[in-house]
């Protein structure tokens, strides 16, 4: 990767939208070795797909929850069957393995504080292991970005 391409990732970081045609000049390229690029840079995985940002609380979802999960043991299938189960829920928008106090973090978005116990009591207590879940609510989010500092 040289810096012609991580050019390119900046350019479509920023606007994701923005034609070939003024993303090749953007970059210093023409308009087919620039598309060559594009074209090698999602084939190596670096870009990994395309996305629509939707913006949580004009659909309702206005509670950011970070959950931190204890498992009752670290064993590879309890581990593999926890990661598993998560993927099933839609609400939980971003899980970590951690190091340190807990096992997990999870990003769960709900509409209410309410209807996250309802979803703590319901399901997520119900993961495999889970042993332990201690959640944290969100004041305000400060800082929301999917641009990586390249």
């Amino acid at each position: 990767m040289d810096d012609v391409d991580l050019r390119i990732l900046r350019q479509i970081q920023a606007n994701p939208e923005l034609p070939l045609s003024e993303l090749a000049p953007s970059v210093g390229l023409s308009q087919t070795p620039c598309w060559r690029r594009l074209k090698k840079l999602e084939k190596s995985g670096v870009i990994k797909g395309r996305t629509i940002l939707l913006d949580p609380a004009s659909l309702g979802l206005t509670v950011n929850v970070f959950a931190h999960i204890k498992l009752t043991s670290h064993h590879e299938e309890t581990l593999e069957a926890l990661e598993r189960a998560v993927e099933e829920h839609p609400e939980i928008i971003e899980c970590f393995s951690m190091s340190g106090n807990s096992d997990y973090m999870l990003r769960i978005l709900s509409p209410s504080i309410e209807a996250y116990e309802q979803y703590l009591k319901r399901k997520l207590s119900h993961l495999p292991a889970v042993v332990s879940i201690n959640s944290s609510f969100a004041l305000k989010c400060v800082k929301d970005t999917r641009i990586l500092p390249i």
